[in-house]
Parts: structure tokens; C-alpha cells; sequence
């Protein structure tokens, strides 16, 4: 579904990790789930000087972060996060991981208890071509890595923009900040709060934290 692209802007930086980039403070702790070979957690360390961490389900992009001199550890975003502490962080990034995990609700959970506030980017499911696809062909389109059918995803929980937004409400969550971006990872002139959003919307960026 997503084509990423980088930002254009000399940092080599896909366009969607400057985009949460561009929210964080610089001197931060951040702890960056789900942080892959590090290329976000790396522009950080280089543009903002945090404090940065990572934790990566793969073998392969723990060596390929620790390569870049970057202080990450393999683990699992839905068993390792209670092994935080309270308030360890002050940001915690989610990219593009949240549909990948086995209890959405309860990471989202962790994400503000561990962090001052979260970050969480997610394919948007509910996008005009994904719903097209669906209706015309009967099959789950392709989404996730070209040409990756539904049973090679790592996907289990899809979600739209509204989906997400109601899960945050129930839970008590407040929403700092909120922007839709298109599957290159680009911000779209769309409001967040309405239908376009959800219908239009390649991907959702928020900002979260505890009231």
C-alpha cells in the first residue's frame, strides 16, 4: 500500500520518519520501537542530539543498528514493553508497527506509560483503495512490501484514521497532535477529524500521551 520515499531535504530521511522527527525535541530520550535498521533513531542522534534508543524484533536490524553505532536490543513490542519503567522516556516511537502487533490496546498503553508522550504511525486500511480493490475483485489487495499477499503480511490487526481515533478515546488518550499523510509518506491537506481523512488518508500520524 505505502511507497515510501525519501524526504528530498539532503537528509536521505523517508519523508514519513522526518515527519516524526520533526516532533521531537532536540536533547529528547527517545526509545523507538519496532526501529528496524535504525535510520530514523540514526538522523536523530546526528540532527537533534537525543538520547536514543531502539527495540527490534529482527536479528537482522539489531546488527544492521548496532552497525551504526546505535544502542538497540531485540525484542518484542508485545511481550518486552512492562520491562520499562514509568516515565523512562520522553518520546516512544511506533512506526508502521501497531497492525503488526498481537494486543494493539494494551501497546498503546505501555507506549504513554513509558513515555512522556508517543508517536504512532499506521498504515491506513480504511484508504479509497484499499475499499475498491475489496469491492471489485472479492480479494484482499496486496498491502505491506510489493507484492506480498494477505497470509505473507505481517498485518493482524488493520485499522483505519477512525478506528484509531476511537481506540485513543476509549482508552483516555489525548491526542496532541494529529496528521494524515499519503502512502509516500507526505502530508495531506485533509482534516483529521472528518471522513476524507479516513477515506483518503495513506497513513495516520499521532501524537499521544496520558491526560
Amino acid at each position: 500500500m505505502s511507497d515510501f520515499q525519501p524526504a528530498g531535504d539532503g537528509s536521505g530521511l523517508r519523508v514519513d520518519l522526518l515527519a516524526i522527527a520533526d516532533l521531537i525535541e532536540p536533547s529528547s530520550r527517545v526509545l523507538d520501537i519496532g526501529c528496524g535498521d535504525g535510520e530514523l533513531l540514526h538522523f536523530l542522534s546526528g540532527s537533534k542530539d537525543v538520547d536514543g534508543r531502539g527495540v527490534e524484533l529482527s536479528q537482522a536490524g539489531v546488527n544492521a543498528c548496532v552497525s551504526r553505532g546505535l544502542s538497540v536490543v531485540q525484542g518484542d513490542a508485545d511481550a518486552d514493553l512492562a520491562n520499562y519503567p514509568e516515565q523512562a522516556f520522553d518520546y516512544v516511537v511506533l512506526s508502521q508497527t501497531l497492525q503488526a502487533t498481537r494486543n494493539p490496546r494494551q501497546v498503546l498503553l505501555e507506549l504513554v506509560r513509558i513515555g512522556r508522550r508517543a508517536i504512532v504511525t499506521f498504515p491506513n486500511f480504511g484508504n479509497w483503495r484499499i475499499r475498491w480493490r475489496l469491492m471489485a475483485g472479492g480479494r484482499m489487495p496486496m498491502m505491506g512490501n510489493p507484492g506480498e499477499y494477505w497470509y505473507e503480511t505481517p498485518n493482524i490487526h488493520p485499522c483505519t484514521i477512525r478506528d484509531f481515533v476511537v481506540l485513543c478515546r476509549d482508552l483516555g488518550l489525548s491526542i496532541e497532535h494529529q496528521r494524515v499523510l499519503d502512502g509516500a509518506g507526505k502530508a495531506q491537506t485533509v482534516r483529521i477529524g472528518g471522513s476524507w481523512a479516513n477515506l483518503f488518508g495513506g497513513q495516520g500520524l499521532f501524537m499521544l500521551r496520558r491526560p
